[in-house]
């Protein structure tokens, strides 16, 4: 490590970078639990609608605790995120009824 990596301050992660994170690996699950993506250890596409509500509800809380946070175009990434999983979940869970 040279000197001046030691002398640059590190700023300590945020819980928002954290929340950040968080969100896209929830979406993540949410997007395979839906069937829209293998799931990463068994690499099969399956569908689980109860488990994608959670993930996705998990999504929306998490997004609610970090707009304050964000930039419009941030918030409008986040909110177009939220709104593509949910249309998703209405489709395949209309799909499951008929």
């Amino acid at each position: 490590m040279s000197a001046s990596e030691s002398e640059t301050p590190k700023k300590p992660i945020s819980v928002y970078d954290i929340l950040t994170i968080l969100i896209e690996q929830m979406s993540s699950v949410a997007w395979q639990k839906l069937g829209l993506q293998p799931d990463p250890v068994t690499g099969r596409i399956g569908v689980d609608l109860a488990e994608a509500k959670v993930a996705i509800d998990v999504v929306v809380n998490m997004v609610h605790q970090l707009e304050s946070q964000l930039d419009d175009e941030d918030r409008r990434q986040v909110n177009s995120l939220v709104r593509d999983l949910r249309i998703n979940y209405l489709n395949k869970s209309q799909g499951a009824s008929s």
